[in-house]
């Protein structure tokens, strides 16, 4: 697998490094794309000792920034002619903070989680094309199953402006950031189909937090994570579910799905809202998402902000692209 190329963003902890950790275990070349290069360079030197791969590279990336995404990028194609695997895996989840815009002045979860990563797959398109079997996958959440609920919805009007919502919840923006994430997997599955690119997302149920990362959370919000530790999964157990969905002869053609944690294709909930008891069955259970968008139509407004923010970042690093 010397010659597969792999990218995963956030590859210092939690599932990023797990997953990190398992494609090196398998011979393949991969390139972890994180911020914090100091803490990166320990992880880095730890996967190569244990795996005895000396194909893992460290690269410096911001995925909220566009001119850190346009470095990163150039760096990258300057050094590569093909990427095989792209997996958006950072993401922003800090609870109890306030309201944050990015250096480009977007909300900042949305620019983390979506705008980010976005414009990083435009970027680096014309290499995945070159891959005979390239494949996409974004880590999505449970937490979309806010969105069973009719009354739940994604608001976009502030998100590249200067208004600034009444209300703000980081929990929420966290929500509305994964609904759209897996809304823009399948609009992008369908747009990319025609040049073989495969995009997938993995309905992540939760992953124990690592001590940095519980650092970073404000104290009440981190005794409920600690709780919430004790029952999730080590972040192995998601990590090998990257590896599988982004290798396995069995997902080969499959693109445009919502996968859950036993691999099973998700589907789209009625249309109709259900009663009580099969709510209960839909938000406890791993087999349906949200039909958000045959509610709301809102994916062709994501699209075209998402468009929109690609070219502004363009406009703005015409040196990086």
């Amino acid at each position: 697998m010397k010659n597969k190329i792999v990218i995963i963003t956030g590859a210092n902890s939690g599932i990023g490094k797990a997953a990190t950790l398992r494609f090196a275990r398998e011979g393949y070349k991969v390139i972890m794309a994180c911020r914090d290069i100091e803490i990166s360079r320990k992880c880095q030197a730890e996967i190569i000792k244990i795996t005895n791969n000396h194909l893992v590279e460290l690269m410096e990336l911001d995925v909220s920034s566009s001119e850190s995404i346009q470095r990163f990028c150039s760096i990258f194609r300057s050094r590569y002619h093909q990427l095989d695997i792209l997996i958006h895996n950072a993401a922003y989840f800090n609870h109890g903070q306030p309201y944050r815009r990015s250096q480009d002045g977007v909300e900042l979860t949305f620019a983390t989680n979506v705008f980010g990563p976005f414009l990083m797959t435009s970027l680096l398109y014309n290499e995945l094309k070159k891959s005979e079997d390239p494949r996409i996958l974004h880590a999505g959440s449970n937490i979309i199953k806010h969105f069973l609920d009719p009354k739940t919805k994604i608001d976009l009007s502030h998100l590249l402006t200067n208004n600034i919502p009444d209300s703000f919840s980081v929990y929420k923006m966290y929500a509305q950031s994964k609904m759209a994430l897996t809304l823009l997997t399948f609009k992008m599955a369908e747009a990319f189909k025609q040049d073989g690119i495969n995009v997938n997302a993995l309905q992540i149920n939760g992953a124990k937090m690592s001590k940095r990362t519980l650092r970073k959370i404000k104290p009440w919000w981190r005794l409920i994570a600690r709780v919430q530790n004790l029952f999730f999964p080590d972040p192995a157990y998601m990590a090998d579910k990257y590896f599988k969905i982004c290798t396995s002869e069995n997902f080969r053609n499959t693109t445009g799905k919502l996968f859950n944690d036993k691999l099973e294709i998700m589907q789209p909930a009625p249309k109709q809202y259900p009663g009580f008891i099969k709510q209960v069955k839909q938000v406890l259970g791993s087999h349906v998402y949200p039909a958000y968008d045959e509610v709301t139509g809102v994916t062709l407004d994501l699209w075209g902000l998402c468009n929109t923010f690609v070219s502004e970042a363009k406009d703005l690093n015409p040196n990086n692209q």
